[in-house]
């Protein structure tokens, strides 16, 4: 479902949630009945958990800053398999 707005005249912003897509161009005011036309605001983004804003976040920060390395890490901790059994296998 989202959120759609529309703007009486004399009531203000009233706020209708539809199923994406099926917005109408206006909606009656639920006080006077006159018809509200829409308007288009920007998505609520932001009312997302902090760690869906954090990485939407650091995605749009890459397509600016990429973060860039002059050569690959020096050491590298050994990789451990998180199954025993697999630790039991010939290594190369």
């Amino acid at each position: 479902m989202a959120v759609y707005q529309y703007r009486c005249t004399e009531h203000g912003v009233l706020e209708v949630a539809r199923p994406i897509g099926t917005a109408a161009d206006s909606e009656p005011c639920p006080d006077c009945a006159a018809p509200a036309p829409r308007i288009f605001t920007a998505p609520g983004l932001a009312l997302g958990s902090a760690r869906n804003r954090a990485l939407i976040d650091r995605t749009e920060r890459s397509a600016d800053q990429p973060a860039v390395v002059s050569a690959p890490p020096s050491h590298r901790p050994p990789v451990r398999p998180a199954n025993p059994a697999l630790a039991r296998l010939p290594r190369p």
